[in-house]
């Protein structure tokens, strides 16, 4: 169809023909265009077709589920059949709640999506011109919303039912447990009562007892009148669970006819009891004064041998021999006291030996206790046997605290003889070191000589000291708290001797300072000996300290110019301690630096601005030139950088470096 010299073999190809070509193209494309329109059409039809065929089918599905899941639980919702067990209703509650909680919401949800369905199917069977749908007979929405009435219907009545008959079983069982409650308090006031009626205590006990126990008698006989009333009310109550038709209504009524019959039966045990007591009382009387006696005698022999008891085991304090001795004489006079106790107590036992005698000749078997005491011959006997168990336990026990105080004493007379020795010696060796420290002579280096000699002598009576220790340890592990032998304590001997450890260390290191004072502020020999004489001589009171006149007067002494109108001006300028006195060693520190040639913060600034060259910085070469190397660095790191308006690079601050040496600046 194409020529191609048509289009190459002209400079302007014809346009008709150029045409036609194009045209041609558009038909033979055009035509297969067509073709595969009607295909797609096709296809979108038979998919809608098989699309409202799966709705369709699902519909039919779903509705024959629902309608058969309903068809199925309508019979359960409509047996109305009750139990007879609270349990048992319970259950079907338990059961319709799970219905209504688990079962049936699903269905509501098919129930929903099944019209939902519906009216999806319709609306697309409209939209794609095909008829209606309807559904299979039966199954339609109308049939299915006509089943599912029907079931909530019979849901309504099954739920009403069930309320209606767990209400009945509620009243029914709450009467029945009426019922039990009260027979069980009835049956838990009658336990034991038939026992009671039937015992024969009444031929052990005593005349008060026979009293007491017709009192009892008596006072039973109206609580079982009060309790009739009970016995009707559970009678009525059965009656009651049997007309009403209750399950187990045969039970409560055989439980019903036990009480009445137990009841009936206390009622002539209560009779027959009652003959009996009176009977009793009468036989009872005659031995009743014999037991009077015996009470009364009993009681005070038993509480003198309680008292005796509580005495031979009770607990001594003594501390001293005499006290022992005083424990140990009214010991013996107790024994001596007990040939007549023994003479009471055979007297108490024929008491009691007339008792039985008088008992068995009018048959009668006697209670094994008195009613007037509570003391039997057992105890009597048992406690007698005690006292004379703890008799020689107390004589051993006296004889080991004489022996005990004894060794106390010992060890008191051990301790005061070495305290007596001890103290006093401590008190002579202070008395000497204050002596010697006012009257000693010699350079400071002979009498730091002397004290050190006189200080080996007291460290060599240590020993002596931790005896005595030792003594006091066994004095308190013997728990001795006292001493008539002496007035000394070892508080008092350790005071004393940590006082004179003390102060000869402490004289011996005012020694040292002294002579560390001399050596370091170049006072003479002669010039320390004139000040310690000074100072001894205006402290009058030996106190080692001087107060404000005492120094003014001790300064005028030794030619110290003192301002006559400031009495205070002399203490200002020397270190005094809290008391506001001076010490020896602040006096010599004062007296050094009115004798002494001393530097100031000015001198050594001034020497370092003639190094400057008169500049008021200085630079670290010149430092390492003028100085030796070890102080020029000391100062080139201790320096602060000069920060002058004549600073120059590396210049540093001399002058606040000398101020700093002499505590005047923070530096």
């Amino acid at each position: 169809m194409l020529d191609a010299e048509d289009i190459v073999s002209t400079a302007r190809p014809d346009e008709k023909a150029i045409m036609t070509y194009v045209s041609c193209y558009y038909h033979a494309f055009s035509g297969k265009q067509k073709a595969e329109t009607a295909g797609n059409r096709i296809c979108k039809v038979l998919n809608v077709n098989q699309e409202n065929e799966q709705l369709m089918k699902g519909y039919e599905k779903l509705a024959s589920d629902l309608l058969e899941w309903i068809r199925q639980t309508i019979p359960w919702l409509k047996n109305r059949v009750p139990d007879n067990t609270m349990q048992a209703m319970q259950q079907k509650l338990e059961d319709f709640r799970d219905y209504r909680r688990l079962h049936k919401p699903p269905k509501v949800q098919e129930k929903c999506q099944l019209e939902i369905n519906l009216n999806t199917l319709q609306t697309k069977l409209r939209l794609s011109n095909r008829p209606a749908f309807i559904p299979s007979e039966g199954k339609m929405v109308s049939d299915i919303s006509n089943a599912w009435g029907n079931l909530e219907g019979a849901e309504k009545g099954y739920e009403e039912w069930l309320k209606s008959a767990i209400r009945r079983l509620e009243r029914l069982d709450h009467l029945a447990e009426k019922f039990r409650q009260k027979a069980a308090i009835h049956e838990a006031w009658t336990k034991g009562k038939e026992d009671m009626l039937q015992q024969r205590d009444y031929q052990t006990a005593s005349l008060p007892e026979i009293k007491v126990l017709l009192k009892k008698h008596e006072a039973f006989q109206s609580d079982l009148a009060a309790h009739q009333d009970r016995v009707k009310k559970i009678s009525t109550i059965a009656q009651d669970l049997k007309d009403l038709n209750y399950y187990d209504s045969p039970t409560v009524s055989a439980h019903c006819q036990r009480i009445s019959e137990q009841w009936d039966a206390l009622g002539a045990l209560v009779l027959k009891r009652n003959e009996t007591l009176q009977k009793t009382e009468k036989l009872l009387e005659t031995i009743d004064k014999l037991y009077l006696d015996f009470a009364k005698r009993a009681a005070l022999f038993n509480n003198w041998m309680e008292v005796a008891m509580e005495e031979l085991q009770g607990l001594f304090i003594v501390h001293t021999i005499e006290e022992i001795k005083n424990v140990s004489t009214t010991n013996e006079q107790f024994k001596a006291s007990l040939t007549n106790a023994d003479k009471e107590r055979k007297a108490i036992l024929g008491i009691q030996n007339e008792i039985t005698m008088t008992a068995q000749s009018h048959q009668l078997t006697m209670a094994s206790t008195n009613p007037y005491t509570n003391v039997n011959i057992q105890d009597v006997n048992t406690k007698w046997e005690k006292v004379e168990q703890l008799v020689p336990q107390r004589d051993q026990a006296l004889s080991n605290a004489h022996d005990q105080q004894q060794n106390n004493e010992h060890l008191r007379q051990q301790f005061a003889k070495q305290a007596n020795d001890i103290r006093p010696w401590i008190q002579t060796k202070m008395e000497e070191i204050g002596r010697i420290s006012i009257e000693m002579q010699g350079t400071l280096e002979d009498q730091l000589k002397h004290l050190r000699q006189y200080e080996k002598s007291i460290v060599n009576y240590k020993p002596k000291i931790d005896q005595l220790e030792g003594e006091h340890k066994l004095i308190q592990e013997a728990l001795i708290f006292d001493n008539m032998h002496t007035t000394y304590t070892m508080e008092h001997i350790r005071v004393g001797w940590e006082q004179l450890t003390t102060t000869i260390a402490r004289t011996i290191n005012e020694i040292e300072n002294q002579i560390l004072t001399r050596n370091a502020k170049g006072i003479s020999q002669e010039q320390m000996n004139e000040f310690q004489c000074s100072f001894k001589h205006f402290d009058r009171d030996r106190s080692g300290t001087l107060g404000a006149d005492e120094f003014k007067a001790c300064l005028i002494s030794l030619g110290v110019d003192i301002a006559k109108d400031s009495p205070g001006e002399a203490m200002s300028n020397v270190n005094v301690n809290r008391l506001g006195m001076v010490t020896f060693e602040a006096f010599i520190d004062f007296m050094s630096r009115e004798t002494a040639d001393t530097d100031t913060a000015e001198q050594v600034m001034a020497s370092f601005k003639v190094l400057a060259g008169e500049k008021n910085y200085i630079l670290a070469d010149k430092l390492r030139e003028e100085l030796p190397s070890e102080r020029a660095e000391y100062c080139i790191t201790h320096m602060a950088p000069y920060t002058g308006p004549d600073a120059i690079p590396g210049a540093l601050d001399y002058m606040s470096f000398s101020t700093a040496l002499y505590g005047v600046s923070d530096l």
